[in-house]
């Protein structure tokens, strides 16, 4: 007989996601806790990584580029005087330096690692390099050279200094920002060399620690029926950092048939809080989410509707 293919939930589930996972190996796990038909994750962490891993289920599944490009806050711990191949605990140890630099010299060396800077990432990631993972090619003795790629760090701060071989940083971050690559770059700034020996994700775009949930604590019913879809957050809260348009009901269902709405039709509506780059809103039926719109050349354009 022909396998179910799970039901249809919708919402979000921000787990805590415990060390030594990797971000599928919960997806997978959740999915079928939930008995869903469809799920994904909003943003990969290491399988070292512990913290927030919003997982989609159906419809918010056409959130998620939205909550990968939110802001990201990060704590990591740099174990200083040993280089790895993947630059995190994981992995094989190629360099040692008896340099432990001071508390200064790292607050000296953080503004560099601020704002809009260019970034090596590791080895030892999914980038694709003719159609190969850095991953795979590095496994097999054949580790690529990875040109630097732009890098928006918002905050990169020194926040403890538990010993000489040890240091705490907290950071905010956008898109494909790699840890690993701040760390490696501190320490080698500092003159010396290190790896992340511990991190966790504390944010992603408006989801906190205050929403996740212990990837222990969802369990069958007693009559072993999937967890309920009640422990879900709402599809829009993932939408919550983008600024809200109200629409007539004419407007969201012109805009749901995708049509776009000329701007002079909105005027005096728009707000002033959109991103004049990306131009994108929340379209607001009264106060129903009915998808994302983008604002360009004279018209509001449906986007992502749900």
């Amino acid at each position: 007989m022909r396998r179910k293919r799970g039901r249809p939930i919708d919402g979000w589930l921000v787990i805590d996601k415990p060390s030594g996972m990797t971000s599928t190996d919960v997806v997978n796990r959740v999915k079928r806790l939930f008995d869903a038909r469809k799920a994904g994750h909003g943003g990969t962490l290491d399988p070292l990584a512990t913290g927030l891993l919003p997982i989609a289920f159906g419809a918010a599944t056409k959130t998620v580029p939205y909550i990968m490009d939110g802001t990201k806050r990060y704590q990591f711990t740099l174990r200083l005087g040993e280089a790895r191949d993947t630059d995190d605990a994981d992995g094989a140890v190629t360099e040692t330096s008896d340099v432990r630099p001071t508390d200064d010299a790292f607050r000296a060396a953080l503004p560099a690692f601020r704002g809009d800077i260019m970034q090596v990432p590791p080895v030892y990631s999914a980038i694709k390099v003719a159609g190969e993972r850095a991953y795979d090619m590095a496994r097999d003795g054949r580790p690529p050279d990875l040109p630097p790629r732009p890098a928006r760090i918002d905050r990169f701060e020194l926040v403890a200094r538990p010993d000489a071989d040890t240091a705490i940083f907290e950071v905010e971050s956008g898109k494909g920002v790699y840890m690993r690559s701040l760390a490696r770059d501190i320490a080698r700034a500092c003159g010396t060399v290190g790896h992340v020996a511990a991190l966790r994700r504390l944010r992603v775009g408006p989801f906190s620690e205050d929403n996740a949930i212990l990837l222990d604590k969802i369990v069958l019913n007693d009559d072993n029926a999937p967890a309920s879809p009640d422990l879900l957050l709402p599809v829009a809260t993932a939408l919550a950092d983008i600024p809200a348009l109200a629409l007539t009901e004419e407007e969201a269902g012109a805009l749901s048939h995708g049509r776009a709405i000329s701007l002079l039709d909105l005027m005096g509506r728009i707000p002033d809080a959109v991103d004049p780059v990306q131009g994108v809103v929340r379209g607001m039926d009264g106060g129903r989410v009915i998808g994302l719109c983008r604002l360009e050349d004279g018209w509001l354009r449906p986007d992502r509707m749900l």
